[in-house]
């Protein structure tokens, strides 16, 4: 078994502390799915894994219902966060890459409890017919508009699922307005949210500032990266903090992880990025 030292500190370090002296500050976890399957990622280590397993996310879910969390969209959110409305027990679920396990594993647990959830779209793997993307099957169109009948929202994950800090500004602008015009065109309605692909640069003042800029004008109002943490008051509206989740993440850790006790892991990832940089 690989010792995970962010495993072993959230646990038995931060949690502990969370728990005897609880924050008062205004946050809400937004969790980070990606694909609900059995895929094999034992190659990969444990903190970079974003496959979650039909019944561990069962268990999730059943976890959720249990300890009274209700679940609620970004813009709400973010009016709660704004208001400074306590937020302990609201919860934000959304998967990235539009998979199509999603329909068939994910809808059926989130809809069990009535749950809501956003899926974020790389607009050029949803098709009519399925296509792949990183070996899985994405959701078609037809699925999209099914989904959205019952409560599951949906954003723009760009089109092509590109490091976007490796673009110039002209190709970032047609990734972010492409994506979303086409989402609309397909649901009939406004599309305001936006998930940034790959690891969040925001190291990179010039290109977040530069990012930010081009998701206004979009016509986009919020959006989320992949800064580790609970999203909080003080944030950007455009880059708020997830939560990862995987298949490694037991009912100690992701109750862990909601209750705040995962969110130091944002320093030491701030840190390495501005030493890789």
């Amino acid at each position: 078994m690989i010792f995970r030292f962010d495993r072993f500190t959230t646990l038995y370090v931060v949690n502990p502390i969370r728990r005897r002296i609880p924050s008062s500050d205004p946050r809400v976890p937004i969790l980070m799915y990606h694909s609900i399957s059995e895929a094999d990622e034992s190659g990969v280590h444990p903190y970079y894994r974003t496959a979650t397993a039909p019944t561990m996310f069962a268990m999730h879910m059943r976890y959720l219902y249990e300890q009274g969390y209700s679940t609620i969209n970004l813009p709400e959110a973010i009016r709660l966060l704004q208001s400074g409305t306590p937020t302990n027990k609201h919860v934000v679920i959304t998967f990235d890459d539009g998979y199509r396990d999603f329909h068939q594993h994910g809808f059926p647990e989130l809809s069990k409890y009535g749950f809501a959830a956003t899926v974020f779209l790389p607009t050029d793997y949803i098709g009519t017919a399925p296509v792949r993307f990183k070996d899985k099957d994405c959701l078609t169109w037809a699925e999209v508009r099914e989904l959205r009948k019952y409560n599951i929202c949906f954003g723009s994950h760009t089109a092509t699922h590109p490091q976007l800090s490796a673009l110039d500004d002209q190709a970032v602008a047609r990734e972010v307005g492409t994506s979303k015009k086409v989402i609309e065109d397909n649901i009939g309605e406004s599309v305001d949210s936006f998930s940034y692909p790959y690891a969040f640069p925001e190291e990179k003042i010039a290109f977040t500032k530069m990012l930010r800029n081009t998701l206004v004008a979009s016509g986009y109002d919020q959006g989320v990266s992949t800064r580790i943490g609970a999203a909080r008051s003080e944030e950007d509206r455009y880059f708020l903090r997830r939560l990862p989740i995987n298949s490694l993440d037991d009912v100690a850790l992701f109750g862990a992880k909601l209750r705040g006790a995962y969110d130091w892991l944002h320093t030491i990832q701030h840190v390495s990025k501005r030493l890789k940089g």
